[in-house]
C-alpha cells in the first residue's frame, strides 16, 4: 500500500472538489457504456501531443473514478519511462516497475502495487532506463498488454503514455491498445499539432478528448 501523501492536486480533486469527480464519472460512463455500440475497451492509452497537458493527472483521476464504480477494477500503468510521475501522484516512492519487468524479466507480482483506493492498482515505471523506446516497442511489451487485458474480466487497464512530441514510440504503443484518450490543455498544444496527432492515430481509435484546465468567463 502507498504510505506517503498524495499529490496535492490529486487529493484536492478527489476529496474536496465538487465538480471534478462528476466530470470523471461522465468520462467513466463513456468508457463503460459506449454510445456507438462498440465493445467496452479493456486497454486505454492516455496521451497528449506535447508535455505538460495534464495527462498523468487525468490518468490518475480516471483510475480513481473507475475503481469507485460498482463493477470495475482499474490498473494504471506508467509508460512514461523518461519522466515518470504516476506513482508519486499516489504517494508512492520509486521501486520496481515496468522498466524492470521489460528489461530484467521481473515478475508482475513484484511490480504491481495496491493504492489506498480499493480496486485500484498501479504498475509504476521503475528506474528510468537508457533505452525507453526499445523497451516500449518490444515484443515483451506487446505480450504484457495482452496478458493484462485477458487476465481479469472486470479490470480496465489505463496506460499513461509519453507525449507524442517527446517519444516516437508512443505511436507504436497506441497501436497495441483498444482505444486512446487525448488530453488537450487550454493554451497548450496548437491546432496543427493536435490535427497531426489525430491523423497519425486514426480518428476512429480516439475514444474521446479531455479538454483540460479550461477557464470560463
Amino acid at each position: 500500500l502507498a504510505t506517503g501523501p498524495w499529490d496535492e492536486r490529486l487529493f484536492e480533486a478527489v476529496n474536496k472538489s465538487h465538480t471534478l469527480p462528476e466530470v470523471f464519472k461522465v468520462l467513466r460512463s463513456r468508457i463503460v457504456y459506449p454510445i456507438d455500440g462498440r465493445p467496452v475497451p479493456k486497454t486505454i492509452l492516455v496521451t497528449s501531443a506535447v508535455p505538460r497537458e495534464g495527462k498523468t493527472f487525468v490518468t490518475a483521476n480516471l483510475g480513481v473514478s473507475l475503481a469507485q464504480g460498482l463493477d470495475q477494477h482499474a490498473l494504471l500503468v506508467d509508460c512514461d519511462l523518461r519522466r515518470p510521475a504516476l506513482g508519486r501522484m499516489f504517494g508512492m516512492s520509486d521501486g520496481l516497475g515496468l522498466a524492470e519487468y521489460l528489461r530484467d524479466n521481473v515478475g508482475l507480482e513484484n511490480t504491481i502495487s495496491r493504492t489506498a483506493v480499493e480496486k485500484l492498482s498501479i504498475l509504476r515505471s521503475g528506474k528510468p532506463p537508457v533505452n525507453p523506446a526499445e523497451l516500449l516497442v518490444s515484443s515483451r511489451m506487446s505480450a504484457l498488454v495482452e496478458e493484462l487485458s485477458s487476465r481479469y474480466e472486470d479490470r480496465l487497464i489505463i496506460f499513461d503514455s509519453p507525449p507524442f512530441q517527446m517519444a516516437a514510440e508512443s505511436i507504436v504503443l497506441a497501436g497495441k491498445v483498444d482505444a486512446v484518450i487525448l488530453v488537450v490543455r487550454q493554451g497548450g498544444a496548437g491546432k496543427p499539432q493536435i490535427q497531426k496527432l489525430v491523423e497519425r492515430l486514426g480518428a476512429e481509435r480516439i475514444l474521446g478528448v479531455v479538454f483540460n484546465a479550461y477557464s470560463s468567463n
